[in-house]
């Protein structure tokens, strides 16, 4: 059987990681729990199951051809316990005291995944009640991207309903199989001419609109992280999560208009310019710090599978914009635009370069893409949506979910959010070097929605 390579965008993150940058994602689940062993149990069971989870099984190993490639194979030596994980704190006693799993989850987050075993892991932790307790997920990008993530965690937990992905950016059809027979090459040349055309006529536009979002100009200092030394080893990450109704982000939405992550993004932005304020920085002038928002591109209705099928927006945050409404028109206007262009056009759609670039080249360029990144945004704000079903493991019901992203080299901030049972929940990771006090910007969500409610009661 011939290997089942990584895709090219895969492939990038896979190439692109270095130990103080670690390219996973995360998701900070907080539990209820029913007895002072269910953390134990809890660990238990995602020991159980993830062995039988074929996905969860292979690891990634280079191969010979195509030169500088990579591809999946299953790990004959895979033990869950090399993977699930029971902290101290938790196994002592889901009742023994509050504790904040935000706290462990920071060092965590900053520790790459063990790359010559299947790159995912799963910390048991402590709840931040005496009734609850909490599992930190770290899958790799190049296992998944956000929905396919979830859909791999979806399989630890109890059984569910298929999952769905919800509405996603509709990609590309399909291309038609190519005929087969004698003279099927050269009727296929115009055809594979015309595909290649295309390609670098996508590459060339995305290209352009890459230098025409322009150098990152007036960015916040908060917003920049110290290059890594040589030789650096694992940097610092600092962890914290914001839970907020969702009805009261419907109700800007029904007075502002939009769509509710346009209202989220601009909760973002207003929650910058406060926590800048307070810290005495000066606010930034003109256009604002270029977000990256990931598009997912699965097609409605696929099952989420492994692998990215990523695109993205690039957005400019309005932080001069004093009025929260005008921020909040200022983040329509400017998604209006990039959905009008779609996900395969403009300098958010990056992503998309992977496809044409050779595996050595992902190989041997993966440092130096790497340390492009501030070239190409400052922020990276990502929503992972997730179904409207209720969690469980072992009977423990899932309370709250907390999506976490990975740090780009340079980047001090990573904002990711999911709406989970009627609430928004925002996990921001942050260089702990950088931003020591991520715990403000969590306050300043906060504040931020307060403030826009108030707004258009």
């Amino acid at each position: 059987m011939s290997p089942e390579h990584l895709s090219p965008l895969d492939l990038a993150f896979w190439r692109i990681e270095s130990a103080a940058h670690p390219m996973h994602l995360g998701a900070l689940a907080v539990l209820s729990a029913d007895g002072p062993d269910a953390a134990a149990r809890a660990a238990a069971l995602l020991a159980e199951r993830c062995a039988g989870l074929p996905g969860l099984r292979r690891r990634i190993h280079d191969v010979l051809l195509p030169v500088g490639a990579a591809a999946w194979s299953p790990d004959p030596d895979f033990d869950p316990a090399r993977h699930v994980f029971l902290t101290d704190a938790a196994a002592a006693s889901a009742g023994a005291g509050a504790v904040d799993p935000r706290a462990a989850a920071g060092p965590l987050m900053a520790r790459p995944l063990d790359r010559t075993r299947p790159p995912w892991e799963a910390h048991v932790l402590a709840g931040p009640g005496p009734d609850s307790f909490a599992v930190l997920f770290k899958f790799h990008h190049a296992l998944a991207d956000g929905l396919g993530a979830l859909a791999l965690a979806a399989g630890l937990f109890d059984r569910q309903p298929p999952f769905a992905p919800g509405p996603a950016v509709r990609g590309p059809a399909r291309p038609v199989p190519a005929p087969r027979g004698p003279g099927a090459a050269l009727r296929r040349l115009p055809g594979v001419f015309a595909s290649r055309v295309h390609d670098l006529g996508q590459a060339l536009e995305i290209g352009a609109a890459v230098a025409r979002a322009g150098l990152p100009l007036g960015v916040p200092d908060a917003l920049v992280a110290a290059e890594p030394g040589p030789g650096a080893g694992a940097g610092s990450r600092s962890v914290a999560g914001l839970a907020l109704d969702l009805d009261e982000v419907n109700l800007i939405r029904k007075a502002a208009g939009g769509t509710v992550n346009d209202v989220l993004i601009a909760l973002v932005a207003g929650a910058l310019r406060r926590w800048l304020a307070e810290r005495g920085d000066p606010l930034p002038r003109g256009a604002g710090p270029r977000a990256l928002i990931p598009v997912f591109r699965r097609r409605p209705g696929a099952a989420p599978g492994a692998g990215n099928r990523l695109s993205g927006y690039l957005l400019r945050l309005p932080l001069a914009e004093g009025d929260p409404l005008r921020r909040l028109y200022a983040v329509r206007a400017g998604m209006d635009r990039n959905k009008e262009a779609g996900p395969a056009r403009g300098a958010g759609a990056v992503a998309l370069l992977a496809d044409h670039v050779h595996p050595l080249g992902h190989r041997l360029g993966g440092p130096l893409v790497a340390q492009a990144a501030r070239l190409l945004y400052d922020i990276l704000v990502t929503s992972v949506p997730l179904p409207g079903l209720t969690f469980t493991l072992g009977g423990s019901t899932v309370r709250e979910v907390y999506p976490l992203a990975p740090l780009a080299r340079g980047q001090s901030l990573a904002i990711a959010v999911s709406t989970y049972k009627g609430t928004v929940h925002y996990g921001l990771v942050a260089d702990a070097a950088a931003v020591p006090d991520l715990a403000a910007l969590a306050g300043a969500l906060r504040a931020e929605l307060d403030a826009f409610v108030r707004e258009v009661s």
